[in-house]
Parts: C-alpha cells; structure tokens; sequence
C-alpha cells in the first residue's frame, strides 16, 4: 500500500487494498508506480459504498492522486489528444454538472458522464495548440493569434487544466476552436465513477461498453433513480466486489447535519422524534436552523427542497409574485432546471451541442436575459466547465391546479426548462449547495402516509437524501411562510460574455 494509504480508516484501507490489487491485474500497480499494456478482453467492475461522511471522496482523491503518480493520464471532458491512444488513462465521472463541480472544487479532475460519451471535434489550426498545451506538441505559430496570446493559453492552462479554457484566455470563441461534438468511438481504460446511485442500467451499461474497469462510488442510503425499480445498479454486483465504509471520518465527526443524517438509521426513529432533535441541535449549532418560513433569498442559488410536485409548484409560484415577475416574461437571475432537449430525431448534432456543453436533463441554469434571435435564452449553467451559452429554450412556467404549463416564450426546438426555484429532493440527488431549505410538511406527510421504500420508511429516505444536500448549513423549514426578497435577483457575479452556441437558422 502507498504511503498515503496510511491515514486510512480500516474499512477504507481494505478498500484502498482490494481496487489497488484490481488495478494491478488490469496492470497498472499503485505501489511500484508503474505500467504495463491494458489486456484486451478482461473487465472488473468494484463498489466503494457508503453513506455521507464515510471517507468515499477522500478515497476517490487518494486513488486519483496514486494513479497519476503511476503515469496513468487523467482524461479531462474538453480535449482528447490523438497520441495517447496506447496511454493508460483514467476519467473521473459524476451524473451531474453539479456533482462533477463539487468534486472539482475538492481537486479531483472530474467531468460529467454525457462528457465523456460526447467528445468534441477540434478545427485543425487550434488544435496544434491543445496538443503543445498537453505536451504532445511543439509551440505553434497561429495566424491572428500573438506571442502574448499563446502565453495567456499557457499560464491559464497551467492553473486550470482545461483546454477550452486557454484558448478562451488567447481571445478564442468556443465556435472558433469547437466544430461540433461526436458520440465517442474509442474506448476508454478505468473509469471511477461518483454519485453512482443515480445511474440507471442504460446509463451503467453504457459505461461498461466505454470502460473495462469501473470502480463506482455510491450511497446506498440515497434513493434509487425514478426509472429505476429495480434499485441501485451497484446492488446487481456479486457481495465480493461491493466494498463497504463504515466509519465516519474525523473531520465530519463535528457535523450536526451528519448527525442528524446518520441518526435516521434507527428502525425505532419517528418524524417526531426526529424533528425534536432537529431543534436540540439548531440551539446548540448555528449550522442547523429551526426555520418558520421559507427564505426567498437563498431560493435564487439553491432551491427549496419538497417531496411533492404540488409544493414545488406552490413555492416556485410565491417566489415569482414576491419578486414582481410578470407572467409572460422571466427576470434575470430566476434559475431553472433542464427538462431534456426537444429535438426531433433529426437533429442529433444538434442535441449532443447542448447535452455536451451542461444542458442535460436535471442542469441547474440562471437565467441571464434573452438572446439576440426570438427564442434564445442567455444563460449560466451552474457547474459546467464552460458555463456561460446562448441556447434556443422553450421555458415552461407551471401554476397550481393548470395542467398545462404556461409557457412565456420558445423557440421551435432546443433545451425545455422548468422554474428550479424549488425542485423534488429526487432530483436533487447528486447536488449540493452550502445552505439547503428542506421543506418539513411535505416529509410529514410521506410519513402519515406509511410509504416504504427497500424496507425502509420512504421519510427517512427522503430526510436522508435532502439533509445531505447543504454542505454549511441546514434550514428545516416547518411553515408554509416566505420571507420578503432583501432586493433585485442577482446577476451581476455570473455575467460573461457568452460562448454562442447556434441551434437553428445557424448564421
């Protein structure tokens, strides 16, 4: 075992233990630090589970950090060198924008599944200089592009490790160096893949197709994906590759929201119970708070978490009327969710442009004014690694007791968005924000109503899953009450100019 393996828990030692001996059959030894050929047909599939706290990101980085020091190349979403073909590589995978930023943000080179089955197609001329960025090529001569500009790319390469984001700082537009996106091709090597209990087995057995070795990362205390009965797709692997962390780690020790997350484990544990020691610990911790309302404020970057559409419906509505938002347009700075993309079949380029720059079905996206054509949105999708776009939209508003949306404006075809103001805990799974609202009536009322879900109080999954969000602070809002807005929705801190990204009537 590496010397790094020696601040491991027990449990997460024995992890470390069996994926390092996996990797090593698959030849790449973590202990020597060194190589040798993949071998063509042998494929290992692993689970690293555990609930939050238990070490599974802080393994993830560890194993991240050996496997580079071995010579193994970490595949990135934004550029992928021709010559590295006969390199061993690794990509690091999340489901969501929002879950690839979070481990980005812990140093862990990660990118979202849809960017790694997508990869981009590079115009010729700017693609001598992803090669010289990553090491696979001399410095090259640009027409239009000066000493000064090249040295930009490089500095800002250095400090990012992103490819578009250097040529971004050279005076490049992504329409300049970016041509278009393909559905990978090639196979890739190892893959770890994080928030695995939100794939389901189309998306499993999509990675399988991509990756030999696979070493997933999961929660099993989360809840299965909607479209996924048959549970977590890590719970069809044989006991012996499940690899289990018991232990909550030192540093989360201190945590009031882990605790409060981790005590729902007890079978005997009721609501009522529950909500009694939500109050001790918000007297006690200023990080967990007793709410009596819902604070509009907060509802801009991270929405209310409910259990019921109708809640969400509700609450998105009384953020809109108290910050003045007519009915036929949107403000800018109101946040929205990708619903999917409405394409006809027809336009599959089309659609891997969108899925490939963030706008995948469950993106969190600002709303940041109209684009320049009827139709167009401007907007920032939170997470992804090239945040700022102008996309054809077709933005749907949707009101209590209508069953069909009110829709303020769309263009004929592009990305659908739902208001995001407050969203279902299900698609908050993979997510996280520093302050989380979780809205307290609604898991009273899947508690009165008995539901359960894999032998377990369908609540306390719930609970489990929504506290788990707030990365800082919890508020556990107990009435139906929204707060008055301390002033105009903010925009100012996300504004960039924005990459184009043409959709239909392409100039």
């Amino acid at each position: 075992m590496t010397e790094t393996a020696l601040q491991f828990s027990d449990d997460q030692a024995v992890a470390y233990d069996r994926i390092a001996e996996a990797m090593r059959s698959m030849g790449i030894d973590l202990l020597q630090s060194s190589l040798s050929p993949a071998t063509e047909g042998k494929t290992r599939v692993l689970a690293v589970l555990g609930k939050a706290g238990s070490g599974k990101t802080m393994l993830l980085a560890h194993l991240v950090k050996d496997m580079q020091a071995a010579g193994v190349e970490v595949v990135s979403g934004d550029y992928e060198s021709k010559k590295r073909r006969d390199k061993r590589s690794l990509a690091v995978l999340a489901p969501t924008n929002k879950a690839a930023f979070v481990l980005r943000m812990r140093g862990v080179p990660a990118t979202t599944i849809h960017r790694i089955l997508y990869t981009p197609v590079y115009d010729p001329e700017y693609e001598r200089i992803a090669e010289w960025l990553t090491g696979q090529g001399e410095k090259p001569e640009i027409e239009g592009l000066t000493e000064q500009a090249l040295e930009r790319a490089w500095a800002f390469f250095q400090a990012q490790k992103s490819v578009p984001g250097a040529l971004a700082a050279a005076g490049l537009r992504g329409s300049d160096f970016i041509t278009g996106w393909k559905r990978r091709d090639e196979p890739l090597d190892v893959g770890f893949i994080d928030e695995s209990s939100m794939l389901d087995e189309r998306q499993f057995d999509d990675l399988k197709e991509i990756f030999p070795t696979l070493v997933l990362f999961g929660d099993p205390a989360q809840l299965a994906p909607v479209n996924a009965p048959g549970g977590m797709v890590f719970e069809t692997l044989p006991a012996p590759a499940q690899l289990s962390l018991q232990r909550v780690h030192r540093q989360d020790a201190d945590s009031p929201i882990l605790d409060l997350a981790h005590a729902l484990a007890d079978p005997a544990l009721t609501f009522e119970q529950f909500e009694t020691m939500v109050q001790h610990a918000a007297r006690r911790d200023a990080r967990v708070v007793w709410a009596e309302r819902v604070e509009v404020d907060l509802m801009a970057r991270s929405p209310v978490l409910v259990w019921r559409n109708a809640t969400r419906i509700r609450l998105i509505q009384a953020f809109r009327h108290v910050h003045g938002a007519p009915d036929d347009a949107l403000l800018p700075g109101e946040p929205l969710i990708c619903d999917g993309i409405e394409l006809p079949l027809k336009h599959r380029k089309k659609r891997i442009d969108l899925e490939a720059r963030g706008l995948i079905k469950g993106a969190q996206v600002i709303y940041l004014g109209p684009g320049r054509k009827p139709g167009f949105s401007r907007l920032h999708v939170i997470g992804a690694e090239e945040p700022q776009v102008s996309a054809a939209s077709i933005v749907k508003i949707e009101k209590p007791d209508e069953e069909e949306p009110f829709i303020p404006f769309a263009a004929n075809m592009g990305a659908a968005f739902l208001h995001g103001a407050a969203v279902t805990i299900h698609k908050a799974q993979g997510s996280q924000w520093e302050n989380v609202q979780v809205f307290a009536p609604d898991l009273y009322a899947a508690a009165r109503m008995g539901r359960s879900e894999a032998g377990q109080p369908l609540w306390k999954r719930l609970a489990y899953v929504a506290i788990t969000r707030a990365s800082e602070r919890l508020f556990w809002v107990v009435r139906n009450r929204l707060s008055k807005p301390s002033g105009a929705l903010p925009v100012d801190d996300l504004r960039a100019p924005p990459a184009p990204l043409q959709l239909e009537g392409e100039e």
